[in-house]
């Protein structure tokens, strides 16, 4: 009689199934999903927008899986999109790397810093769309490799993040610990190792996050001057160029695009949650 009793209270104590977290995530994705689809189409027919402005979401799909001599559509951007990944991923490294060096040499040099990095500021308010056509086309007559001049146009627009958002995180280690490996006559090498490195990891990763999604349009801007023939740019180009007749294809392309960013982002947001297993206080 006491076992069944204690069965029972147990039974009854038990705590309820926690739905998995990532199911919630896909739920939440598809009501996202669902709630864009019915304002797309919902915004469609009320303000009678053409096809060519605004394609129906079904025209997309179809656009995806449409035949060609390549192979289906989808295909065909999946490996220009490779190729513009490859592109991006060489230039957010060397983005990265330069970004960094040039970072803890400001952060070392105080001098240098008030000399030099006006100028990395300044190098952002030239319109890259502009200087991306002398890029390509001089980098073309050096005879480098077509993606050389893209993977440099995306290092350009990934170095600056990470140029300042690193030289913040160097600057913001705790006073009390600074002064405390002062005391132990600590050397420069080793502050940098123990205290400033990994209190700028945080602001590295912000940084490099911004950086992933800014070499994959870096990449896309370099693949659009005319005489690129790869590229998830280009297939952007030849979409504008058919928009009128094919409007599906151009917005295939924007989103294959946007999902290369997506991954870029996701990417790096991972290797953050492995690496970095702290959270700094506000």
């Amino acid at each position: 009689m006491t076992d069944n009793v204690s069965l029972d209270n147990t039974l009854i104590a038990a705590p309820p199934a926690v739905t998995p977290r990532w199911l919630w995530l896909l739920g939440g994705y598809l009501l996202i999903f669902l709630l864009v689809a019915v304002i797309w189409e919902s915004s469609k027919a009320l303000f009678a927008i053409p096809d060519y402005k605004l394609p129906h979401l079904t025209q997309i799909a179809e656009a995806f899986v449409r035949p060609t001599p390549k192979g289906p559509v989808w295909l065909i951007l999946l490996q220009d999109a490779s190729y513009t990944a490859l592109e991006a991923l060489v230039g957010f490294s060397l983005g990265s790397l330069t970004g960094f060096a040039i970072a803890v040499l400001l952060q070392r040099y105080v001098r240098l810093r008030q000399g030099f990095l006006p100028y990395v500021i300044a190098s952002q308010t030239v319109p890259i769309i502009a200087i991306a056509p002398m890029i390509v086309v001089g980098m073309g007559r050096m005879g480098a490799p077509p993606w050389l001049s893209k993977s440099i146009i995306a290092a350009y627009l990934t170095f600056f993040p990470v140029v300042i958002n690193v030289l913040r995180g160097l600057e913001s280690v705790d006073r009390d610990a600074l002064l405390l490996m002062r005391s132990y006559a600590a050397t420069d090498n080793q502050i940098f190792r123990l205290l400033r490195l990994p209190t700028s990891l945080p602001y590295l990763f912000t940084a490099l996050k911004i950086s992933a999604t800014a070499s994959v349009v870096g990449a896309i801007i370099g693949e659009l001057p005319v005489g690129s023939t790869r590229g998830i740019g280009v297939q952007i180009v030849v979409g504008s160029q058919y928009n009128t007749f094919n409007p599906g294809f151009l917005w295939a392309t924007i989103i294959a695009a946007a999902m290369l960013g997506l991954l870029a982002y996701g990417a790096v947001a991972l290797a953050e949650k492995r690496i970095v297993r702290w959270k700094r206080e506000a």
